[in-house]
C-alpha cells in the first residue's frame, strides 16, 4: 500500500477541518454577539416626535410660502402669508373711529369736569344770596311794621294837634318808601330762590353729561373692540410656527385659496422627541414608567443621550419587519417608548435610527449597546 497518497489525503483532510473550525468561530462569533450587564436591556427604534398641523384660522388666498420641506423653524417664525389688503383697510377705518370717539370721549371729560367743579360754587353762591335775601326780607318786613305803627301815632296827634301835621307827613312818606323796600325785598328773594332753582338745576345736568360721558366712553370701547377684532384678523392672515420644529410637509403652494381650519403644514417639535423601541416578551415584565434610558445614534456613538421610558404598551403585537431582535425565536414584542430629555442643537430628527439602553435594576453601570 502506498503511504503518500494517504498521508496527503489526511493532510487535506486536516487542512479542511481546520479551515472549517475557523469558519465556524468566525460565523459564531458574528451570530452570538456578547450580552449586556444583568439590570440593562437594549433595543433599537427611530426617533419620533409629535405632529403638529399648522393651519390657518379663516380662508384667503395665499401670497407667499416662506418655509418649506425639511427647513428648521422657530416658534413664532413666519411660514405663510394670506392676502390682507381688505383686512389692513377695515383696520385703518377701525381706527379712525376709535380716534373719533376717543376725541369725544376727552371733550366731555372736560366739560364735565368743569361743570362738576362750577355746580357747587353755584349752588352755594345761589343759597348765600337767598340767605341774605332772607335777612333783607326779614329786615323790611320788621321795619315796615313799626313804620305804619309810627304813621299811625302821628296821624292822630296831628289830628289832636299835639304835632304838626309836617311831621304826620313826613312819617307817611317813610313809612310809603318802607312798604316800597319791603316789596323790593320780597322780589329779591323771589329772585333768591329762583336762583337757587337753578342751582340745583345745574345738578341734573350735570347727572346728564355724567351719562353721557358714560354712552361716549361705551362707544370708545366698543370702538377699540372693533379695532382688537379687526387686528386679530389681520393678525391670523399671517401664518407662523407654533413651537421650535422641523416642516415636515408643505401642503399648500402661492396662489391657492384655502378654507378655514385648512392645514398647511405639519412639522415636528424638536424639543418633544421620543424613541419608539420594541422589548421581546419575555423581558417586558423587568419594564416599569420612569425608567432611565440612553440612547445612541451611529453618527455619534460615544454620546449617550438621556431618556425617560414614558410609555409601554398593553399589548403584544408581533415584531415589526423593520426590527431586528437578538433572539430570532421571539415572534411578539411590546412597543415601549422613550421620551428624550433633551436635544441638544436639535442634533437629532425625527426618522434617525438609534438604539436604547434601558436600566432596570439600580446599581448597575451603563453599558453602550452591542448590536
Amino acid at each position: 500500500m502506498n503511504e503518500k497518497p494517504f498521508i496527503k489525503k489526511m493532510l487535506t483532510v486536516v487542512m479542511i477541518l481546520i479551515v472549517a473550525a475557523g469558519s465556524y468561530m468566525i460565523f459564531m462569533k458574528m451570530i452570538i454577539k456578547p450580552a449586556l450587564p444583568e439590570g440593562l436591556i437594549q433595543a433599537n427604534g427611530r426617533i419620533e416626535g409629535e405632529s403638529h398641523l399648522v393651519a390657518t384660522k379663516i380662508a384667503g388666498r395665499i401670497t407667499k410660502i416662506l418655509a418649506l420641506e425639511g427647513d428648521s423653524v422657530r416658534s413664532g417664525q413666519i411660514l405663510a402669508q394670506l392676502d390682507d389688503n381688505q383686512i389692513r383697510e377695515k383696520v385703518n377705518q377701525a381706527a379712525f373711529a376709535l380716534e373719533a370717539a376717543t376725541a369725544r370721549v376727552k371733550a366731555t371729560e372736560t366739560a364735565y369736569g368743569l361743570m362738576k367743579k362750577q355746580v357747587p360754587i353755584e349752588i352755594e353762591r345761589a343759597r348765600a344770596g337767598r340767605a341774605n335775601s332772607q335777612a333783607v326780607l326779614s329786615k323790611t318786613a320788621a321795619a315796615e311794621t313799626q313804620y305804619a305803627k309810627d304813621a299811625g301815632r302821628y296821624r292822630r296827634l296831628a289830628e289832636e294837634g299835639s304835632v304838626g301835621r309836617q311831621k304826620s307827613e313826613q312819617m307817611d312818606l317813610a313809612f310809603e318808601s318802607m312798604k316800597r323796600d319791603h316789596e323790593s325785598a320780597k322780589s329779591g328773594m323771589v329772585q333768591a330762590e329762583k336762583l337757587l332753582e337753578e342751582a340745583h338745576l345745574g345738578q341734573t345736568q350735570l347727572k346728564a353729561r355724567e351719562d353721557e360721558l358714560k354712552a361716549v366712553a361705551a362707544q370708545a370701547d366698543q370702538a377699540r373692540a372693533a379695532l382688537l377684532e379687526i387686528e386679530s384678523i389681520l393678525a391670523d392672515l399671517t401664518v407662523r410656527a407654533p413651537v421650535d420644529g422641523v416642516i415636515t410637509t408643505k401642503i399648500i403652494n402661492p396662489g391657492e385659496v384655502v378654507a378655514p381650519g385648512s392645514p398647511l403644514f405639519s412639522m415636528v417639535n424638536l424639543d418633544q422627541l421620543f424613541l419608539k423601541v420594541y422589548v421581546p416578551e419575555k423581558e417586558i415584565g423587568k419594564l416599569k414608567l420612569n425608567l432611565n434610558a440612553r440612547i445612541y445614534i451611529d453618527a455619534m456613538p460615544d454620546t449617550p443621550f438621556e431618556g425617560i421610558l414614558t410609555y409601554i404598551a398593553s399589548k403584544a403585537e408581533f415584531t415589526p419587519k423593520e426590527v431586528q431582535t437578538p433572539d430570532e425565536r421571539v415572534k411578539l414584542v411590546y412597543a415601549v417608548k422613550i421620551s428624550l430629555s433633551s436635544n441638544p442643537e436639535h442634533r437629532l430628527t425625527p426618522g434617525l435610527p438609534a438604539d436604547a439602553v434601558i436600566r432596570w435594576k439600580d446599581g448597575i453601570d451603563w453599558a453602550k449597546p452591542v448590536w
